[in-house]
């Protein structure tokens, strides 16, 4: 099916959007925007003109009046954004990846666009050796996705793609972003990660397909694993599981998920991969519950949930879920094995996520030292007015003794 292409030019005459005091964010809400002004009606998905309360122009944005963010900002010049803005922004993301980063050294998946972190609000990218996988949040990237993946094509030397819009982001911004791709582009593709192989499959995955922000956090997991039991909590495709057997010399691997296709797909990266994994089609919490009951312990756990926090009005049930993972999770560890747990809530801040492993710590009975903090690889760039982007936490934890009876988790 043919992608949307709405041309990047600019129209003659730009319809007026005012706003209130926005700050710096690349977002603008409902409640501070005042409204369209006299002259030319924007449509959905137009681009607009920018003024302040006072007239005073703040830039360029991709409008939605049905949206949360009716306004996303992608230019605060003083010339509308036209091709040579949009070609130079793609241009600027590829450079990044490709030549500064080095990244086609480690491996043929990474990020090739990052949303806001790029200047490019509304649009992920993801490479995946010839195919490029995205991601659309915004009405005004989806009506010009065409012209823009067939840059990206070009730039980084890639032969297909595929888009895809989540049902919740298309809920949420109120449009129907039907899934598009190149008439070759495959449903799976082979790729490599610091000599791991995996097998991303596009429909039925998440996001994306693959997550390429845990890249380096799965490199630096192998470190701990030598001879060692791991416990892959939320193993997805098997991720930190097959890089602890591949390049950690793991002793034993097990991977746990609640989605049968995810077990499914990491039992083939196994397979591809020539290595032995259990792996157990089990609920997180069920299944460390009972491993605790058993007195199991593993040298090394990793903890990596999906998103529990997916709006601010989900913050306290998420909350809890990241205490009581984390409680369970502490349980299983042996004195001085590792945790390595891991939030994408764009919502939690650091600070927050470890203060929740810290009292997860005391509940459990665990001393516990704080080796590392980290996040996703410098292919997932943040805006320093868009901290959001900066969504992925990672705290590896050095675990000791046990001090006294743990209470039960419900």
């Amino acid at each position: 099916m043919e992608p949307p292409s709405r041309d990047l030019e600019p129209e003659a005459t730009l319809p007026t959007v005012r706003v209130r005091s926005p700050g710096f964010h690349t977002f603008i809400f409902r409640k501070m925007v005042m409204g369209p002004e006299p002259g030319p009606r924007p449509n959905d998905g137009d681009l607009v003109r920018v003024i302040d309360r006072d007239g005073v122009p703040l830039g360029f944005g991709l409008y939605n009046s049905k949206s949360q963010i009716p306004v996303r900002l992608i230019s605060r010049g003083q010339e509308p954004p036209g091709p040579g803005f949009w070609e130079s922004r793609i241009d600027e993301a590829v450079e990044l990846r490709r030549r500064t980063l080095g990244l086609d050294e480690a491996g043929d998946a990474y990020r090739l666009v990052h949303a806001e972190g790029d200047g490019l609000s509304g649009l992920i990218v993801d490479k995946f050796g010839d195919v490029l996988s995205a991601e659309v949040f915004s009405l005004g990237v989806y009506q010009r996705i065409g012209p823009l993946m067939a840059r990206l094509l070009d730039r980084a030397g890639a032969a297909e793609y595929r888009v895809h819009v989540d049902h919740r982001i298309a809920q949420a911004e109120m449009f129907a972003g039907r899934p598009v791709a190149t008439e070759g582009a495959p449903e799976k593709v082979e790729i490599r990660e610091h000599g791991v192989r995996y097998r991303v499959r596009f429909e039925g995955g998440h996001k994306t397909g693959f997550f390429c922000d845990q890249r380096d956090n799965r490199r630096g997991l192998a470190r701990f694993c030598e001879g060692r039991e791991v416990l892959d909590v939320c193993c997805y495709s098997g991720g930190f599981g097959l890089s602890a057997l591949v390049n950690g010399g793991a002793k034993e691997v097990t991977g746990v998920d609640l989605d049968e296709k995810a077990v499914a797909m990491a039992k083939e990266n196994a397979n591809l991969n020539q290595v032995r994994m259990k792996l157990v089609h089990s609920d997180a919490f069920n299944y460390m519950r009972q491993m605790g009951a058993d007195a199991r312990a593993f040298g090394v756990v990793a903890l990596d949930p999906p998103k529990l926090i997916g709006s601010r009005l989900e913050m306290d049930e998420g909350r809890k879920k990241y205490l009581d993972l984390n409680t369970l999770a502490l349980g299983l560890v042996e004195p001085g094995g590792l945790l390595l747990t891991c939030s994408c809530s764009g919502l939690l801040p650091a600070e927050e996520f470890l203060g929740i492993v810290r009292s997860a710590a005391r509940r459990a009975g665990r001393s516990a030292r704080v080796l590392a903090t980290t996040g996703a690889g410098p292919d997932h760039p943040v805006g320093l007015e868009d901290p959001e982007g900066g969504y992925l936490k990672a705290a590896w934890l050095l675990v000791g003794e046990r001090q006294g009876r743990p209470p039960a988790v419900e």
